[in-house]
Formats: structure tokens, sequence, C-alpha cells
């Protein structure tokens, strides 16, 4: 199926691995000319590599958006060289896994400026281009845990839920605008962080990562945790005309791991 993203200016965050590169490689494989950036400049470099051996048109940038500079400049400068931006995507990684009484009050405040804050200023800066062109796509990657709390996972339960009133209120607001603003809610993947999380669960619980990961095969129907380009193509649908008519949503990815339902 042709999206019709050809010629559509994307930007990505935290998409030099995991969940955003596979964002970042879905939109670009449909045609949209890409703007990526990551803290990290080698893991951004090999991204860089790993998309223009696709084919695929992309300017890269060092960037942490927990720094409100940094994510604001990574949207203005982009969006200067390729001539505006039609879909945001805000993506950052996930907070640290912590017991409430172990969590400092930096602790508290670098979430979130990592998860919420930086949704927001991006948003703000990106807005402007989109509502001269009357068309834009804002995509939040968030977590299963707004919708089903995780275990160990108290920093990413309670900011990223912000992230979901914030798209919700901004749906309604833009709508006038043909700008639509949707949450993708994905659950267990075959990323780092995944295994970085199983690792860190693993250690307290004196088990293995493998005994965590088949723990949470066992939770989900599908008896299987995500394959990133899954998640891809969900992105791709949700930015492209085909989807013109969902907004305000939040869309769980998780192979039926979600038990609510609403």
């Amino acid at each position: 199926m042709d999206l019709g993203l050809k010629g559509k200016i994307a930007l990505v965050s935290g998409a030099s691995q995991g969940l955003g590169l596979a964002a970042a490689m879905a939109l670009g494989k449909e045609g949209a000319t890409l703007a990526i950036c990551s803290r990290n400049k080698d893991h951004l470099s090999a991204a860089d590599k790993i998309l223009t051996k696709e084919g695929i048109h992309v300017i890269t940038k060092p960037a942490d958006v927990s720094i409100p500079d940094q994510a604001h400049a990574f949207v203005e400068e982009s969006a200067d060289k390729l001539g505006g931006v039609d879909i945001l995507i805000n993506n950052a990684g996930g907070p640290p896994a912590f017991g409430f009484e172990d969590i400092s009050q930096e602790m508290w405040e670098h979430g979130f400026r990592l998860n919420l804050l930086s949704t927001i200023t991006m948003i703000k800066a990106g807005l402007p281009f989109m509502k001269k062109k009357k068309w834009g796509r804002i995509i939040n990657m968030t977590s299963i845990a707004v919708k089903q709390p995780l275990d160990g996972l108290i920093l990413s339960n309670t900011i990223r839920s912000g992230v979901i009133g914030l798209a919700k209120t901004l749906s309604r607001d833009l709508a006038q605008f043909n700008i639509t603003v949707n949450n993708i809610c994905p659950g267990y993947f075959l990323t780092n962080r995944v295994s970085s999380l199983a690792s860190t669960i693993a250690k307290e619980k004196q088990v293995t990562p493998e005994d965590i990961i088949s723990g949470w095969e066992n939770e989900i129907p599908l008896r299987r945790l995500g394959d990133p380009e899954e998640f891809g193509h969900l992105i791709a649908f949700l930015a492209s005309d085909k989807a013109s008519y969902i907004t305000g949503a939040s869309i769980q990815i998780d192979g039926g791991f979600y038990r609510g339902i609403f």
C-alpha cells in the first residue's frame, strides 16, 4: 500500500536505535525525508549508515531532548534545512526502573524533562510549520504503562501519562488545522531498553534476564516480544492520510498484553 508519504518531512527524536530507529526506517521507506536526533553520537552515526544503506535521505543532529534548548534546536534547524515539518515523532528513552522510595527529586525532574517537557518543547517548535501548511501529524511514543502500569516503572507510569493528557487536549485544539495528534503505547519489543530492563529486574529477583523475558512472553497472548519493524508499520500508517480520521487516540501495540477493554 502506498501511504502517500513521499516528499513529506518527518522528524524523529531518539532515533538512533530501537523503536525510534524503526519509526525512522518505516517513514523513510515510504519516501519521507528524514531528520533524526540522538544524544549518543556513535549510535547516531550508526543509524545514519543503516538508513543511508536503505537509500533513505536523512540528516542527523546530536541532541539531548531532555534539555529544552537542544530539543527546540533539533526541530528548528531540521525544519530550516528541509523546508518545514509535516510529521513529528516524539520519542525519548524511558526512565530507569526504581522503587518509589529510591527515586530522588532530581530523578523525578529528569524524568519530567525527558518524557514530558521534551514532547511539549518539540510540538511547540513544530506547530508553526504545520499550521502554515494546514496539515500535520504529531505522534508521541509512550508505553503500554499509560494504560496498564508496569511494576518497577513508577517513573514511566507517572510521567508518560501526562503525555496522554497533553495529546488529547491538543488533538481537539489542532483539528481545525488538519493536524492530528496521537499516541502509540508499545508493550514489550526486542530492543536494547527491554533487554536492559530485564537485566535490572533479574538482578533484583536473583534470576536470569532470560527468565524475566520468558515471564513476559507468557503474559502476552501472542507468546512473543514484538519486532520493531511491526512498530514502524503503525507509525507510518498514523503519519499518512490513510489515518486522517484518527486523532486523540492512544493505540497499544503489545501482542494482546493489555487486559483492559478501553
